[in-house]
């Protein structure tokens, strides 16, 4: 595993954005983990986490886009910080742009915010995280009725690794409807395989009970790999 991956693992519980317990998801699902981002509220969280977001999207996608799409409202600090990142580590100047819930009539007009879509703008999306794919399906047509854009592809932060619709998770589903690779910068594998018996800040955080429980989890909704 890159070490900006496990970096970002400790970032995550650091910051009380990753915890672990019993947590009711929006699906009706009973997890023994939750993610968060929310959480992240101040400046130097904002740039780390621009950072990693970056360091994954060059990893995943390159230099070959021109815009970091964030969806409204969550995806908004995420397309900015990265935004700023990018430009410092990659010296590549790289946009952001974010749609509006609702579409202003008066000043700046329209449903976009940042960066103006055009044709031939090639957009890399990023999100918290994707349990379903609703954002995606209200984002999609979005970006495609401002211009006649290309999709390089979607990142998030964690990938959960269970199941979305079908058998498949959500981010394969994604890919395999609208036709762009996703990535994340960690998954839940990779979380467990740093954090099982590993002490930190004073406590393990997974430890054999845990695992147990994350384990059965997966046996119950995990994806098809």
């Amino acid at each position: 595993m890159e070490a900006y991956k496990e970096e970002f693992i400790r970032f995550m519980v650091d910051c009380d954005v990753l915890k672990f317990g019993s947590f009711t998801l929006k699906s009706g699902r009973k997890s023994p983990f939750f993610m968060n981002a929310g959480a992240y509220t101040t400046g130097s969280q904002l740039r780390k986490l621009g950072e990693y977001y970056a360091r994954a999207i060059h990893d995943t996608y390159g230099d070959d886009f021109d815009i970091l799409f964030g969806p409204a409202y969550k995806g908004i600090p995420l397309a900015v910080a990265a935004s700023v990142a990018y430009a410092a580590l990659y010296r590549k100047e790289i946009a952001y742009a974010s749609n509006r819930k609702e579409i202003k009539d008066h000043g700046d007009t329209g449903i976009m915010l940042g960066q103006s879509l055009k044709d031939g703008d090639r957009i890399v999306i990023i999100e918290d995280v994707t349990t379903s794919g609703k954002s995606i399906e209200e984002t999609f047509p979005i970006l495609k009725a401002q211009a006649d854009v290309e999709i390089k592809g979607l990142m998030v932060s964690l990938n959960r690794m269970e199941r979305g619709k079908g058998e498949q998770s959500a981010l394969q589903e994604i890919s395999a409807l609208y036709g762009f690779p996703t990535g994340a910068i960690v998954s839940m594998d990779e979380v467990v395989e740093y954090l099982y018996g590993r002490e930190i800040n004073g406590r393990i955080l997974i430890d054999d009970a845990l695992k147990a429980q994350i384990d059965a989890y997966y046996r119950e909704y995990g994806a098809v790999r």
